[in-house]
């Protein structure tokens, strides 16, 4: 996420470093490469300008504080523009409104729409205690209506049946009275992709809103699409009025252009972002954190969020008790690693740990990707017996497990050894976490 973005200002940071004061000079060396690196990003001209011309405001003639480098005092100017930029805060989805809550949700062919759908149905469920209506109104094209039924399927929710070539107006009114007598108090209208110059969709879609009067009217915008997705939002925006942004696919997003630029152009807050394809890959948009992971700081808030939903408190319990009785088993050991994957890419992750990425800059984090799901196949190819009891692991145990997982010998090996390395570690912290509770300290 923002790679190239972070990277560039990391570069610019750089720079600073050693400076004892931000000088005119420095200062427009430092402005001249975040330019570069925002227009790099496919960030929106006039958003750039903006964006630099308050950076230059707030730095040039400032003393710098006595605590701060100038490294840090520009990264502070830097980052409350991004938060400007972005949205200050993070905003909540409106659905202050008598069930059902209609919620529409617009955009273009494969941005990711009826996924979205899905993931806000599960995260409201989820989060918000909702029960939640799913509405396939894309009768254009029959996919869409049985990937949402699916999706339904998946989180345990209900979807409005619908066929293709319907009219998708009458659809729509239809779905919002049986959300109604069901009982269901969010209705999820996933529409037909289309272009905002479309002069017919956009006409239908206009009907969709006068029949079912959504309380918000979400758009749905590909990360990827960059200065496209800007113009996209402002065409929309213009065309039928929007509440909302949707960001998908920012977890492949390199440059991070969209989200730069999207809610300063249409006025409309970035509402939520997804971050993978799994339903539950759908995260509230906190503009500080987005700044601080593009400046490199870190985003431990999203980094416990993410934990939390990885782990239950049972789990953590149950896993303590096996550390303690030194039961931790190759099968706990899967399990581990797969929770962390849970939690989304390593190279994500590593931006939200202050300081790590710059540690271990020049490791390849895709390589180290790959090894977590080798790893992973290794265990698969183990009997139940084995994964519960290493001790049982002989010489042709071993090939036969090498051969299962299409690894070799010296691999499943090395996965032992590491395996043997990480238990010793986690029953050592276990003690100490017991001690430091013993004295009524924090764990």
């Amino acid at each position: 996420m923002f790679e190239t973005l972070s990277d560039k200002f990391d570069q610019t940071l750089r720079k600073l470093r050693g400076i004892g004061r931000i000088t005119d000079r420095n200062i427009e060396d430092a402005i001249r490469d975040v330019r570069l690196a925002l227009l790099e990003a496919d960030g929106n001209l006039q958003v750039v300008k903006d964006f630099i011309e308050h950076v230059r405001q707030a730095a040039l003639g400032q003393e710098v504080l006595r605590s701060l480098t100038p490294e840090q005092q520009f990264i502070k100017i830097v980052h409350r523009e991004l938060c400007r930029v972005m949205g200050e805060s993070a905003v909540e989805l409106d659905l202050s409104a008598p069930p059902p809550v209609v919620l529409l949700m617009v955009g273009l062919h494969g941005c990711g729409k009826t996924t979205t759908a899905a993931k806000l149905a599960h995260y409201l469920k989820r989060e918000k205690r909702r029960n939640p209506y799913l509405v396939p109104a894309d009768v254009y094209r029959p996919a869409a209506i049985d990937q949402l039924a699916a999706l339904g399927v998946q989180i345990g929710c209900a979807v409005h049946p619908a066929r293709p070539g319907a009219d998708p107006v009458a659809l729509c009114a239809a779905a919002r009275a049986a959300a109604r007598d069901r009982g269901h108090d969010v209705c999820i209208i996933d529409t037909a992709g289309r272009l905002h110059i479309d002069e017919a969709l956009m006409e239908e879609l206009e009907r969709i809103r006068s029949a079912v009067s959504p309380r918000q009217t979400l758009l749905v915008v590909d990360a990827m699409a960059g200065q496209d997705a800007v113009n996209v939002a402002r065409g929309f925006h213009a065309r039928i009025g929007i509440d909302g942004i949707v960001l998908t696919k920012l977890d492949g997003d390199a440059r991070g252009g969209a989200a730069l630029s999207v809610r300063a152009v249409t006025g409309r807050p970035i509402l939520f972002a997804g971050t993978g394809e799994k339903v539950d890959a759908l995260e509230v948009f906190h503009p500080q954190r987005i700044a601080s992971r593009i400046l490199g700081t870190g985003d431990v808030l999203t980094l416990v969020e993410r934990a939390e939903r990885a782990y239950d408190r049972e789990q953590v319990a149950q896993l303590e008790r096996k550390l303690r009785r030194n039961e931790f088993t190759l099968e706990d050991f899967r399990d581990q690693l797969r929770a962390v994957r849970q939690m989304g890419a390593l190279a994500d992750l590593v931006a939200m740990v202050p300081g790590l990425k710059k540690m271990i800059r020049g490791l390849d984090l895709e390589r180290a990707e790959q090894e977590l799901k080798r790893i992973e196949a290794i265990i698969n190819s183990m009997t139940k017996e084995e994964r519960r009891d290493h001790t049982i692991l002989n010489g042709s145990r071993r090939r036969r497990i090498a051969m299962g997982s299409g690894t070799s010998v010296a691999e499943v090996n090395r996965l032992l050894k590491q395996y043997l390395e990480a238990r010793k570690w986690m029953k050592r912290m276990s003690k100490l976490a017991g001690k430091g509770a013993a004295r009524g300290l924090p764990l």
